[in-house]
């Protein structure tokens, strides 16, 4: 099965929604964006949540000490990073992590990187990290998503996400901005129209992956 990441959290409510309709994994962003929540939010909305799901803290400037505060403190299952930090070294130290990488067509995507780090494909953006709502060119994530599992992220909705499946085969998809009615607050007919959509098109999905849920694989 595809793993489902709900990115953009703000409030319970969404939360809930998500993780009844069977979202794998909801995302908490504590960068600069619309989307912006504090860690005593975060602590506060997945205190109320299962235990059983995952939950991700998103960070851009924070270093590897703070990013690691605010996942103990928030309950937090590991972290995904958008910058490069000199002591990655302790973030990779227990826990598999996820680097976001932006694509475009003259920014290769890495072939080889550390195997404690999972690979999230966005599409590039000068004024941003993530939630752009546009999608990049596919064809670039499929020899990746070949050699090793990765998270497809950037433009997905509920309208594109089978075929961002059938054509990728990813390990997961990331989705924002695709299921809003606002930014930082979630329709929840596009998030069960986007669930359906994925679970519609597994069937169709030639896999290899070895893992039967998203904490074998982080936690490996």
């Amino acid at each position: 099965m595809t793993f489902i990441k709900i990115c953009g959290i703000t409030n319970v409510e969404d939360a809930r929604v998500c993780i009844d309709n069977g979202a794998d994994a909801l995302g908490f962003v504590f960068a600069e964006s619309p989307r912006k929540i504090t860690p005593k939010t975060a602590q506060k909305i997945i205190s109320q949540l299962p235990s059983d799901k995952f939950y991700i803290g998103v960070f851009v400037t924070h270093s590897s000490k703070e990013s690691l505060e605010i996942k103990e403190y928030c309950g937090l299952n590991t972290v995904q990073i958008h910058n490069d930090i000199a002591d990655i070294d302790q973030l990779t130290k227990d826990v598999r992590i996820i680097k976001g990488f932006r694509v475009k067509p003259d920014n290769p995507i890495p072939e080889a990187i550390d195997p404690k780090i999972i690979m999230l494909l966005d599409t590039y953006s000068k004024s941003s990290h993530g939630g752009t709502g546009k999608t990049f060119d596919w064809q670039q994530a499929i020899n990746i998503a070949i050699q090793q599992p990765i998270i497809l992220a950037g433009g997905l909705t509920p309208d594109n996400v089978a075929k961002a499946i059938e054509t990728v085969r990813p390990f997961a998809v990331d989705v924002s901005s695709g299921v809003e009615k606002s930014k930082g607050f979630k329709d929840h007919n596009k998030i069960c129209a986007f669930i359906e959509k994925v679970r519609e098109t597994d069937p169709k999905k030639l896999s290899q992956q070895k893992y039967q849920n998203i904490q074998d694989y982080f936690l490996l």
